[in-house]
């Protein structure tokens, strides 16, 4: 009987960063600088390290690509490894992972692997005639549906602020998530248990003064 010798398989994480920027939803993607798929965009990811786990290959992805090592919101969306052909090289499992995080957070730091923090619309990159390498895109939409109906039910859309916002601002994050247009009565009546009153406001040249919110803590829950 021969000696067995196992399959190589490699395991990756695949990295979703999400801000919200020009009132848009952008995530993070870089251009490929090696074959397969040489200059396509595509997800920030690492190989997981042999006595890593997967949730510190996730961190470290984050460090490198952008140079955030601060606490985000951070989830484990899914494990993609059905198509045996999904990475050219050889066969590939890979758990993606995403971020949130607010624009004002990140400023421009630049991680060891990239030589620019470039976010683009996540709509644009989903678009039919935008191609994106490996099964990329089809890891985005499953990570944009997350979000979408995690908005609904949950307090995630606070992830996308900095500590101190004004409730139109909270709103329009919101808005941005769902993809629709709220009622403002209805929207202030369902997040008032979430947000404290400052007692500061905020004055946005010719328009209305806004209060300003913080999170209410001891409400607040994924």
């Amino acid at each position: 009987m021969g000696k067995y010798i196992p399959e190589k398989i490699m395991v990756a994480v695949d990295f979703l960063l999400f801000t919200i920027e020009e009132d848009q939803l952008k995530v993070l993607m870089v251009p490929r600088k090696e074959e397969p798929f040489k200059g396509q965009l595509a997800l920030p990811g690492v190989a997981v390290k042999e006595k890593e786990t997967l949730s510190h290959a996730a961190k470290r992805c984050l460090a490198e690509e952008t140079g955030i090592q601060d606490s985000v919101y951070l989830e484990q969306l899914y494990t993609w490894g059905d198509d045996c052909k999904r990475d050219p090289r050889g066969r590939v499992i890979s758990i993606s992972y995403m971020a949130l995080i607010p624009r004002e957070k990140i400023k421009e730091k630049i991680g060891k692997r990239v030589t620019e923090v470039s976010f683009l619309e996540v709509g644009q990159m989903l678009s039919e005639e935008k191609e994106i390498a490996f099964d990329h895109k089809e890891i985005l939409k499953y990570a944009r549906e997350r979000i979408r109906n995690k908005t609904e039910y949950t307090t995630i859309a606070f992830h996308f602020l900095p500590e101190e916002f004004t409730l139109p601002r909270l709103q329009k994050i919101y808005e941005i998530l769902l993809g629709k247009e709220l009622f403002k009565a209805n929207f202030r009546k369902s997040i008032q248990e979430y947000v404290v009153d400052t007692g500061k406001i905020q004055k946005d040249g010719a328009h209305r003064p806004s209060k300003i919110y913080r999170r209410n803590e001891d409400r607040f829950s994924e």
